[in-house]
């Protein structure tokens, strides 16, 4: 059995932590967001963490963060640089945005070789996703693609804020629950007490049911999608001309390009959890409050890694 590695995109913080939300705490005992993911992913059976951050915050990373956690779980940090493009191709006068999350994950070639799962550093996604998400990369369904990914799918209901509007990747599905596409939805909130959600997508207003699959970036991979990724790279900086500040190579966009060329299947994995994250200042208190439950439940221990 493949071992499977937790991939944390941790390259948008900021230097020292200062006043970054990511880093707030919100656990009884200081933990931060992430300190739940890594240690839901440690009970599903991961085996191996990799950060993704950038050089200059490195040292701060591993003083506050990447320390303590190499002490529960074999660590690994792989930097994301604006600068590490194909040959051929510099950096856009002006360009400081990082490139995307499909940059992100191209930074960890040679260091992630086996199954994968990607989480953003800011997001709580609850212990069924990482269950489900490992042990749909240890045992996969049949598939005659080139790629058998997942995903897992959150209950748009269950990803959305109470203090604003949220953007959510809104997920079709065919009736093998496999990912049709993924369409990035704009203003998503409670439309008042019916079951759907109100929300705009290329101008047009919507309303979604809360049970319908929303993605929030967690992704399960196999090792060869990351030549993937490179073999992709130069093509899409290539077309970016009038765009090359902003354009950003990403996560959802290139798996979309692989399943409507058929090289690819993703299967969506249903889970029922509650995600957590700090869209608006206001959300860190419903982020505590949520946690302390848990807590009080049993879920996770008060302190969540001992001495």
């Amino acid at each position: 059995m493949n071992k499977t590695t937790l991939v944390i995109m941790a390259a948008g913080l900021g230097s020292r932590f200062g006043g970054i939300k990511q880093l707030e705490p919100v656990g009884p005992n200081g933990e931060i967001i992430m300190d739940y993911s890594i240690y839901d992913a440690i009970e599903a059976g991961f085996e191996k963490v990799v950060f993704i951050i950038r050089k200059d915050i490195e040292k701060d990373f591993k003083e506050i963060i990447g320390d303590r956690i190499s002490k529960k779980i074999e660590t690994a940090y792989v930097i994301q640089d604006v600068t590490n493009l194909p040959d051929g191709f510099s950096v856009p006068e002006g360009r400081t945005k990082p490139w995307g999350t499909g940059h992100a994950i191209l930074s960890c070639k040679g260091t992630v070789d086996g199954p994968f799962v990607v989480v953003n550093a800011d997001d709580y996604y609850g212990k069924e996703a990482f269950v489900k998400v490992n042990q749909y990369l240890q045992n996969p369904d049949a598939c005659d693609k080139k790629y058998n990914f997942c995903m897992a799918g959150f209950r748009l209901g269950n990803t959305l804020s109470e203090n604003g509007t949220v953007t959510r990747g809104i997920c079709d599905v065919d009736e093998n629950q496999m990912l049709i596409d993924v369409n990035e939805t704009f203003e998503i909130e409670r439309d008042g007490q019916t079951d759907f959600a109100k929300a705009t997508r290329d101008g047009a207003d919507l309303r979604i049911p809360l049970q319908q699959p929303a993605s929030m970036n967690m992704w399960g991979f196999t090792a060869d999608f990351i030549q993937e990724l490179e073999d992709r790279f130069a093509a899409f900086l290539k077309g970016i001309a009038g765009n090359e500040l902003k354009a950003e190579y990403l996560l959802p966009s290139i798996v979309d390009d692989l399943i409507k060329e058929g090289s690819a299947q993703v299967k969506v994995l249903d889970t029922k959890d509650k995600w957590f994250g700090v869209t608006y200042q206001e959300d860190k208190y419903t982020v505590k409050d949520s946690l302390k439950k848990l807590v009080d439940a049993g879920v996770y221990p008060a302190k969540l890694f001992e001495a």
